[in-house]
């Protein structure tokens, strides 16, 4: 039954993958101007020559043929060639991958480790002061964009002199504090929820009471919604991540999609935004796998 459910969810991810990569390349070709746009303007470059790069970079090739053509260098593990660096893509992404993923999964693990202790004291405590108070400091949260937590805690670390390119310190706390708002009011609401179900006034009836009802009783109780959206927490450290590498100096994913955009990088653009729906896939995929060793149901149905 297990790898049934598994086999379902992977065609699912498949299906994805076809759907985002032909929509990618759809987009990319409806979009205007192309990598020889500024080289179209240069008066030193004649006709002939612009023919001759448009025929080595595959540009006069038709949608389906740059399509098929990236199909088979997917194939071949190279996934295109970057017309700026003249490099395999896959070369270029790899070690990029390991930097994002460095930041991602340290958020990932940091904002979760917030926001299930601080989501279990703010439900315990319900409509009292420190409910009140957290809500208070979470809304603040949620209403501020990444782009300008990521500028706030910059500016605090450049005052301090305590800022470095290098020190994944200062990104993965913006990604934690950027994830946590979500956690955390999901957290406290599934709590909230189980709380008052029946099997927890019999625990509370039978003299179980603070730490051990909460974290033994009714947090696994919650855990079916808090599973989905571990899912969907991976693909929003994932997007966030990618402005936050931009702006401050982190050499990951999101620096080098942002010059692909700029360069008109047609191969790189793709492979930068199949990698992201790549990791989403992984992320809900995980989510998928928890839910069904959670939740006795989905095993049944």
């Amino acid at each position: 039954m297990f790898k049934r459910y598994l086999l379902r969810r992977l065609v699912h991810v498949i299906v994805l993958f076809a759907g985002i990569s032909a929509f990618s390349f759809v987009l990319l070709e409806l979009a205007p101007g192309d990598f020889l746009g500024e080289a179209k303007l240069n008066p030193q470059m004649s006709p002939a020559t612009l023919a001759a790069l448009r025929e080595q970079y595959g540009l006069n090739k038709s949608l389906e043929q740059k399509y098929l053509s990236w199909i088979e260098s997917a194939a071949r593990g190279d996934f295109g060639i970057s017309f700026t660096y003249n490099l395999p893509v896959s070369k270029l992404l790899l070690p990029r991958v390991r930097k994002t993923l460095q930041l991602t999964l340290s958020a990932l693990v940091l904002s979760w480790l917030i926001a299930v202790p601080l989501g279990v004291w703010s439900a315990a405590a319900q409509d009292g002061s420190v409910d009140r108070a957290v809500g208070v400091a979470i809304s603040a949260l949620l209403a501020t964009p990444d782009l300008v937590l990521a500028c706030f805690a910059l500016l605090v670390a450049v005052r301090l002199r305590a800022f470095h390119s290098a020190n994944p310190v200062l990104p993965i706390a913006v990604l934690a504090l950027g994830a946590l708002p979500i956690l955390l009011r999901h957290v406290r609401a599934a709590l909230v929820e189980v709380a008052n179900q029946p099997f927890a006034q019999a625990a509370r009836g039978n003299g179980i009471s603070g730490t051990q009802l909460w974290f033994r009783c009714l947090l696994p109780a919650a855990a079916n919604p808090l599973a989905s959206l571990f899912g969907l927490s991976v693909a929003g450290l994932i997007s966030s991540s990618l402005l936050v590498e931009v702006l401050l100096g982190w050499p990951g994913v999101g620096p080098l999609f942002v010059e692909a955009i700029a360069a008109r990088d047609f191969y790189l653009v793709v492979d930068s935004v199949m990698l992201s729906a790549l990791f989403l896939s992984i992320g809900t995929f995980l989510g998928d796998i928890l839910l069904y060793v959670l939740d006795p149901r989905i095993r049944v149905e």
